[in-house]
């Protein structure tokens, strides 16, 4: 016991020295964590020899990780999930699966194991940590290409719980076999669902106020499905990931998130501690094999994901972006790969290339969606010289709505289209409808483009920080051109540059721009707006307005006026 905490103690001690050296340089945290757990570990210094506590420290991280990623998975948002969605994630999974098989028998991976096999699922999974984390950082959770990522990655989740299911019988995978597997999941998640519907509410309910007992709740319940898994001959790991997932729907899950997360964050630092203990170092054969699974993890997800939301006309820029996300192996990865090396099923060398290919395309990923915008730009432009057309093409090939060059110019223009926009639009179709017929809007979100078109709408498909899309939509003759998009979710300019263009390409126009801070907004005046709004100035009259009512009782009757805004709306973004 002394020497498990002598060892947890060194693991935590390098890995914030290492982590905060990683910080300093920019580089992903879990690169840190490994390479702290292979300093001390008995292929480096040999700080931590013992297996005991390798095996202990990786498991209890394993565990925490599995819980939390569990509580990340939204059931009712695969159930709503549109075609687009699923589609474009079975169509990864499934081809990204077809193409592993293909390729990694192709190159000659060990026969009598299941090696191929493995690698196929690591590489078909993508790293929820680095994605989430990136495009948060990037304001992109809420854009079309972030929605579509985490569809995409909810549904790589229930892949990989499927196939850890299956993965304690590979050895002798008959039909019987598999069905008795798929019984013990389906009781084991019943189980859970129910006591989760049923009894935990009222349980965290009387002690919601009592924050110890909420976490102790939570990990009570962690613990309990694990231990319930391995009496069914399952995992505990895999009953943690159950265990998440039942909670996540739950009333009080954002509050056992939130209590859970510090907790989560120190035992997921202990597994990725712990797995960089387990990395030997490395030969030529396992370079090669690594940097063989990271290029083709990267060129499979431009097949697989690109090409699907493509032929679903979701435009370049929109079926690239989620290409460039994906492009990279999941922490579940490693997870899969732990539990196949730990039943004998795979090779500590195939292991061992994985867990270089997962650090080297952690480390491309997180530069790689950093810049994502500039990446399509480039890749926009080669894909259109070898024949790829997007949707301005495709909508002027059709003879429709959508290219401004095929209808008279409009008299107000909307450059960037998101909620308040969607909002304005609304607005204008129920106090002037006839004033439609005067607006022309531009932007690269296929959703706004097929939506306005039907609607009858202009709409031009293209980048409103390209100067070529603003003369080619008409912003020359506008007489009123309007930016609402927040300078957070603008990509390659800002409102004050998107200003200075629109000013140089037509002079007499009234320019209508939106300010994030106080400081923008002498500075759009300056760069030629006519007038500049400022959100925060509404937000707190309303909010102002709200604290009056509630102070004079009336706030029923203004949540009552608010409803009947509401009601009836029929608005492109809701």
């Amino acid at each position: 016991m002394h020497q498990l905490i002598g060892d947890i103690t060194l693991c935590i001690l390098f890995a914030w020295g290492l982590g905060l050296a990683a910080h300093f340089s920019r580089q992903p945290l879990i690169l840190a964590y490994l390479l702290a757990g292979f300093f001390i570990g008995p292929f480096g210094m040999g700080w931590v020899k013992s297996q005991e506590s390798i095996r202990t420290i990786s498991e209890l991280g394993l565990i925490f990780m599995l819980f939390m990623i569990g509580l990340e998975i939204d059931l009712k948002k695969i159930m709503r999930a549109g075609p687009v969605i699923l589609i474009a994630g079975g169509g990864q999974l499934l081809g990204g699966c077809i193409l592993g098989a293909l390729f990694f028998l192709a190159i000659g991976l060990p026969d009598g194991g299941f090696d191929a096999l493995y690698l196929c699922v690591a590489c078909a999974l993508s790293s929820t940590v680095i994605i989430v984390k990136v495009l948060y950082e990037k304001h992109e959770l809420d854009t079309l290409p972030g929605r579509v990522t985490l569809g995409v990655l909810v549904l790589q989740d229930v892949f990989a719980i499927l196939f850890l299911a299956v993965q304690p019988s590979l050895d002798d995978l008959h039909m019987s076999i598999v069905l008795l597997s798929i019984a013990r999941v389906a009781t084991l998640v019943a189980t859970a669902l129910i006591v989760s519907r049923y009894v935990l509410p009222f349980l965290f309910h009387q002690i919601a106020r009592r924050p110890e007992l909420v976490l102790l709740g939570a990990l009570a319940w962690c613990f309990l499905i694990g231990e319930i898994a391995e009496q069914l001959h399952l995992s505990r790991e895999m009953g943690s990931l159950v265990a998440g997932v039942s909670l996540s729907t739950f009333p009080y899950a954002l509050d056992v998130t939130a209590k859970v997360t510090t907790l989560r964050d120190f035992f997921i630092t202990l597994f990725f501690v712990a797995l960089g203990m387990t990395i030997p170092i490395p030969n030529g054969s396992v370079i090669g094999l690594a940097l063989m699974i990271a290029a083709f993890t990267v060129a499979s997800r431009l097949a697989t994901t690109f090409l699907p939301l493509y032929l679903m006309k979701q435009g370049l820029r929109a079926s690239l972006l989620p290409a460039i996300n994906l492009a990279q192996i999941s922490e579940f990865s490693l997870v899969v790969i732990q539990t196949g090396l730990i039943a004998g099923h795979i090779q500590s060398e195939t292991a061992s290339a994985v867990s270089f290919a997962f650090v080297v395309l952690a480390v491309l990923s997180t530069f790689a969606i950093g810049r994502s915008d500039q990446l399509s730009r480039r890749a926009i432009r080669l894909l259109k010289r070898l024949g790829f057309r997007d949707l301005d093409r495709l909508q002027a090939g059709e003879g429709g709505h959508g290219a401004g060059a095929h209808g008279e110019p409009r008299r107000i223009v909307i450059l960037g289209f998101f909620r308040a926009a969607s909002a304005l639009l609304n607005e204008i179709e129920r106090r002037d409808e006839a004033m439609l017929d005067q607006i022309g809007v531009v932007d690269f979100n296929p959703l706004v483009f097929k939506t306005l078109s039907g609607r009858g709408l202009q709409v031009t498909y293209g980048d409103i920080s390209n100067v070529d899309t603003l003369v080619h939509a008409g912003v020359g003759s506008a007489e009123i051109i309007i930016l609402s998009v927040p300078d957070s979710l603008l990509k390659g300019a800002n409102n004050e540059k998107l200003v200075r263009h629109v000013r140089a390409l037509n002079p007499t126009a009234k320019i209508i721009s939106r300010a994030d801070r106080l400081l923008d907004v002498e500075d759009q005046y300056a760069a030629g707006a006519d007038y500049v709004t400022l959100t925060r100035l509404t937000d707190a009259q309303e909010l102002f307005a709200a604290i009056e009512a509630a102070e004079n009782g009336l706030l029923a009757d203004k949540r009552a006026e608010t409803d009947a805004l509401l009601e009836g709306r029929r608005e492109v973004l809701p």
